[in-house]
């Protein structure tokens, strides 16, 4: 009933289930160059705008400011905004607007010029706040804003900020805030193609493949890391239990944290401060080779994910970050579908079961039908197994 496949290129069906146009178990060609040795070292240019048919334009030289979303996997995925911006203006500085959550991800995203850090609340307009924000925009002297979320809040600071270009979908009948409307968002299935898309001439056409987000992370750091945190230079697993919404948590991570120790494999538990109790019972099983790594700071989760030598995770912001680093990354699917969420940069093995049920994928934040079966058939044994050959096939020694 379960299956482990390469995640390769998802298809929609006529009932909307993903499903995944690939051989079972795993094939190590879902996403090429995984591995640390082949992270991503730096942004390569010109790749694909000559293909839609759009010139790069060196003369432009005003910053560009980029409103993102702000969950952490969607903030990753923004990435490739940047990326497409960085090619279509090469000589255009490119800032991001982000959260203190997020904030650390910057430094590690090429092409960033810098992240203006501003929590907006939610739920309410916060006008003082927006006021703030839309002054520190003025001085930066930003020629252009991309408001990639659809709401009339997103745009508020900008507008204030009498930035010339403001560029967005007509999401909440915006008029007066986006000056630059763009429309058929609704035609688009993917998240990363109404994005990317605001980034582009508004008649250009989408590429076959974007740009995937790189997150650049220097070894030293990684070294540093592990000598602060007194985690040696044993192999470890790192696993992401926790999600937004229980039904995408996977059941059996505590299972898998035990086999893997007994291995001689290290175990260290990745996530906020809400996944807590998950990471307490992981580590518990996994015993003295065992780390609960949760907390508040994100920069220890990158760091993490950038030291391990595979990364299992639910689908979350964790996976996405993981996929982004370049390190082999695991994505387990149950009521989300891989070919909407998985990452852009595509997963080293995709868990899920071989045959949806028929509720799936239902995007539901709680399982409302079939106790959570998506996700609890799913059995340890099978994503230890795949984790061995994921890091086989990455040329990585488990035993060391």
């Amino acid at each position: 009933m379960v299956k482990a496949e390469a995640l390769g290129r998802s298809t929609e069906n006529a009932t909307g289930r993903g499903e995944t146009s690939a051989l079972t178990g795993y094939l190590g060609s879902s996403r090429p160059g995984s591995g640390h040795a082949n992270r991503p070292k730096m942004m390569n240019q010109g790749s694909f705008l000559s293909e839609i048919g759009v010139s790069p334009d060196p003369s432009q030289t005003s910053p560009v400011l980029v409103i993102p979303y702000m969950w952490i996997g969607d903030f990753v995925r923004g990435h490739t905004v940047v990326r497409v911006l960085k090619e279509r203006w090469p000589n255009r500085p490119v800032d991001i607007l982000v959260t203190s959550l997020c904030a650390p991800l910057v430094d590690y995203m090429p092409g960033i010029r810098k992240g203006i850090v501003g929590d907006l609340p939610r739920g309410r307009l916060a006008l003082a706040k927006q006021q703030a924000l839309a002054n520190q925009f003025r001085e930066a002297g930003y020629g252009t804003a991309l408001v990639l979320p659809r709401t009339w809040k997103s745009a508020i600071a900008p507008t204030l900020a009498g930035i010339p270009q403001r560029t967005g979908w007509v999401g909440e009948v915006r008029f007066g805030l986006i000056n630059d409307f763009r429309w058929g968002e609704r035609s688009m299935p993917r998240f990363i193609d109404k994005n990317a898309a605001l980034a582009l001439p508004a008649d250009a056409p989408l590429p076959k493949d974007w740009p995937v987000p790189q997150l650049v992370v220097p070894d030293t750091d990684v070294a540093a890391w592990r000598q602060a945190h007194g985690l040696g230079d044993a192999n470890a697993i790192a696993l992401a239990p926790g999600s937004v919404g229980t039904s995408k948590r996977w059941t059996y991570f505590a299972d898998a944290a035990k086999m893997f120790a007994d291995q001689g494999l290290d175990v260290w538990v990745i996530g906020g401060p809400n996944e807590k109790a998950m990471a307490t019972e992981i580590v518990n099983a996994g015993g003295p080779r065992g780390r609960d790594l949760t907390g508040n700071d994100l920069r220890n989760g990158i760091l993490a994910m950038a030291a391990a030598k595979v990364a299992i995770s639910n689908d979350s912001g964790l996976m996405h970050i993981s996929a982004g680093i370049g390190t082999p990354t695991m994505g387990i699917f149950g009521p989300t579908s891989p070919y909407h969420w998985a990452p852009l940069n595509g997963l080293d093995a995709t868990i899920k079961r071989k045959v949806d049920l028929p509720c799936q994928p239902c995007h539901k934040p709680v399982c409302l039908h079939n106790d959570h079966h998506c996700m609890r058939d799913i059995p340890a044994s099978e994503v230890v197994e795949t984790a061995h050959r994921v890091m086989a096939s990455a040329g990585i020694n488990a035993a060391r």
